[in-house]
């Protein structure tokens, strides 16, 4: 019943704004031809045929361009094929306007002088009366195909972001996906090797890595995290290595304002992973890593001091950094190798609200 009921209302809205529309477009065309007539009843009487007329143009006109509108929407789309759609829905407008045109002409004229017949009507006028409503027809088309075009280009505008937006998402998401396994493996890894080495510290080990654990865990549904938090993590991280290295590994983290800035999560923690997976970690070779703030970027610095026995190499540290960023914003992270340093600038990034 109510469906029914909103149904009906629609219908009858549309129907009303319809028949508005085009008394609007007739009492404009006679007040165009003929201002004067509007002064007095007579005059304003002497222009109802011809208002009559003008109102049945304007209706089968604009009827006939809604109905090609939506003939053609089914059939031809305006991104697919937009020449052929402007092409066929001018040309079938047109012909449409002038016989549609040419008819009520006809009819008028019979209708208003009775000495006039089919036999003895002059065609040669009809058709010239019939260019007029024919050049209305043009403004009508126009108006309908720019509407179309408009309107379609929106919804596929719409829908390519949409899918985009949903790509990247997939994306991104599939990124952080590596990042849990990733970091507990490696985690076990050390772990493994500690258990051997000393029992006090394999407990003290486990105990921070299940503080950084519950972190990973928290931010593993953000895309951004603050670089106050990050840091603080980079921090749990260097002290939970530092736990194995002991004197072997140094740090300083020179970040004192983070200014509302955020980085992809556990950005840090790869790239300190890296550094200690490729590099020399020894008393007479300390690994000495740095974190700090240059040009609104994140620095972070490590001597180069290359193992002999380089481990394989899984790609996904850098590679997953870089395209983080890349679905992200508009900038990629800055790699630099010196004899010396191993240097990656992060670009600090603002959270739109």
């Amino acid at each position: 019943m109510n469906k029914n009921y909103l149904k009906y209302s629609t219908v009858t809205s549309s129907f009303k704004h319809f028949i508005l529309l085009n008394a609007g477009l007739a009492f404009g065309l006679m007040f165009i031809f003929c201002p004067s007539c509007f002064f007095s009843l007579d005059g304003i009487i002497s222009l109802l045929p011809d208002f009559i007329f003008s109102f049945c143009i304007s209706s089968f006109l604009s009827f006939g361009g809604s109905w090609i509108e939506g003939y053609y929407n089914e059939r031809i789309s305006w991104i697919e094929a937009p020449v052929k759609r402007l092409l066929l829905t001018a040309i079938t407008y047109l012909v449409y306007s002038f016989t549609i045109s040419i008819i009520l002409l006809t009819i008028y004229i019979t209708y208003s002088n009775p000495e006039v017949t089919l036999s003895n009507i002059s065609w040669v006028r009809v058709m010239k009366n019939a260019i007029l409503p024919t050049g209305i027809a043009v403004i009508i088309i126009t108006i309908f195909i720019a509407r179309s075009w408009l309107f379609e280009w929106k919804i596929a505008a719409i829908e390519a972001e949409k899918l985009k937006s949903e790509n990247l998402a997939s994306q991104y998401q599939s990124l952080k996906d590596q990042l849990n396994p990733h970091f507990l493996f490696n985690s076990l890894n050390v772990l493994s090797n500690l258990v051997y080495e000393s029992a006090d510290k394999s407990a003290e080990f486990i105990q921070q890595l299940s503080r950084i654990y519950r972190y990973v865990l928290d931010v593993q549904d953000e895309e951004l995290i603050s670089l106050e938090m990050e840091i603080d993590f980079a921090l749990n991280y260097l002290s939970l290595q530092k736990i194995r290295f002991e004197q072997s590994l140094e740090f300083h983290i020179d970040v004192f304002e983070s200014k509302n800035w955020s980085i992809p999560p556990l950005s840090l923690q790869l790239l300190l992973e890296n550094a200690i997976k490729h590099n020399v970690t020894s008393e007479t070779k300390p690994l000495k890593i740095w974190i700090g703030i240059e040009d609104q970027k994140l620095v972070v610095k490590n001597n180069i001091q290359p193992k002999l026995n380089k481990e394989a190499n899984s790609g996904i540290g850098l590679n997953n950094i870089t395209k983080r960023y890349n679905l992200l914003s508009e900038t990629s992270p800055e790699i630099t190798q010196t004899e010396k340093e191993f240097i990656v600038k992060l670009p600090l990034l603002k959270v739109s609200k």
